[in-house]
């Protein structure tokens, strides 16, 4: 009777503390709604250089012009993302959104898991990247050498970096596909 008693109370511990950590998913919710007031500063950033733009645009030249201009871009992708890791990583790691019939549902949230967040998230940062590298070659006079070379540097390290992250998706895509495989054929 002793040891019923006993394996009872250690059922009872084991899903306790299943509970508290499945309830602990809860806690990267303030996160998310962090990542959301950084993007209201990156969307009140993108209003006062596009009112630069719009108002001094007769005072400045066409380079200058273009390098605000890829600043308001650079702006826009990283607001992408920002809404990338905000509905992609809460949609993963924390709770269903239930958008299925919303009319508004991003197409890629229908598919979205941790490794295509990567992905995704990779791409999003070489983007991000070429658009810093291209504002440093338009303005590369007065840039030193030094400074250029580094974001080069960094700019390969993340494009090597995405192809291992995607060519290691792949490899354990292809694994479990060859796991499902093995099973249905037993």
């Amino acid at each position: 009777m002793n040891e019923k008693k006993q394996a009872l109370h250690r059922n009872l511990a084991l899903t306790g503390l299943a509970e508290i950590i499945f309830w602990s998913r809860w806690l990267q919710a303030p996160l998310y709604l962090g990542l959301i007031v950084a993007q209201g500063v990156y969307v009140y950033l993108f209003g006062v250089e596009l009112w630069h733009l719009v108002h001094d645009a007769h005072k400045i030249g066409e380079t200058q012009i273009m390098l605000i201009v890829l600043g308001l871009i650079d702006v826009v992708m990283i607001a992408n993302l920002l809404i990338m890791v905000i509905i992609g990583g809460y949609e993963t790691f924390v709770s269903r959104l239930n958008l299925r019939e919303h009319p508004d549902q991003p197409e890629w949230l229908a598919h979205v898991n941790a490794a295509t967040m990567k992905i995704k998230l990779s791409m999003a940062l070489i983007g991000i990247s070429s658009i810093h590298l291209l504002k440093t070659f338009i303005n590369a006079e007065q840039m030193t050498e030094h400074a250029i070379k580094w974001q080069v540097i960094i700019h390969i390290t993340f494009i090597v970096s995405s192809v291992a992250i995607a060519y290691t998706d792949r490899i354990m895509t292809r694994t479990l596909m060859d796991a499902h495989r093995d099973m249905d054929h037993e």
